[in-house]
């Protein structure tokens, strides 16, 4: 009897450190770091949303995408990575494909991204970098690397009505750098240089 009801306590001891657990750490906490975050950083607890004009917003009927998430771009504008994430960029979806670098889904994903690119832009396939025939992690990498910026100027400065110095120089200024100095590397937001190129176009 005693060790039944010596269970019982500690069932119940346990249960309680459960509830009380769920509503600081389940509940609690993240409306506190939610409050903080809305009030310390709006911009960013409400998705990094940009206007049409480049502007931050935190009004998602003015937003025409985030500067965090990368999306489909139109034909005559820079194109962004591959995605696997759904249908591409599916914030539902976010994932990478997982293959191993021999897998033949992913060889041959590789190869006909290659040919695609190399049609699209004029170039050989020799001279395609690799993040734009591979998916980032999430699916949702918002950015390219400068290589691959530079490979789709051309393109992007006759389907604009541009000069190509132009697109180059818009592309130089969306230019990150490593993040503090030395984490990861140089890269461009792809939503923020074509709405750079749709301004320029624009007059």
């Amino acid at each position: 009897m005693n060790d039944l009801y010596a269970l019982f306590r500690q069932s119940l001891a346990g249960l309680r450190v459960l509830i009380l657990a769920t509503i600081v750490l389940g509940i609690a906490y993240p409306l506190l770091v939610t409050g903080i975050s809305l009030v310390a950083f709006p911009w960013q607890a409400h998705g990094s949303l940009v206007t049409a004009d480049g502007s931050p917003t935190t009004d998602p009927d003015r937003a025409v995408g985030s500067a965090i998430i990368g999306q489909i771009a139109p034909e005559g504008l820079f194109q962004p990575r591959p995605s696997a994430a759904g249908d591409g960029y599916d914030l539902l979806s976010t994932y990478g494909t997982n293959y191993g670098p021999e897998a033949p889904e992913l060889i041959a994903s590789i190869t006909d991204t290659q040919a695609t690119i190399a049609e699209r832009e004029g170039v050989a396939v020799s001279d395609i970098p690799p993040d734009a025939v591979t998916a980032s992690g999430s699916g949702l990498d918002p950015h390219i690397s400068p290589a691959y910026a530079a490979l789709q100027v051309d393109r992007v400065a006759r389907a604009n009505g541009l000069d190509v110095s132009t697109v180059e120089d818009l592309v130089a200024d969306h230019t990150e750098g490593r993040t503090l100095g030395t984490l990861g590397e140089p890269r461009v937001n792809v939503l923020e240089l074509n709405l750079a190129v749709l301004r320029a176009a624009r007059g």
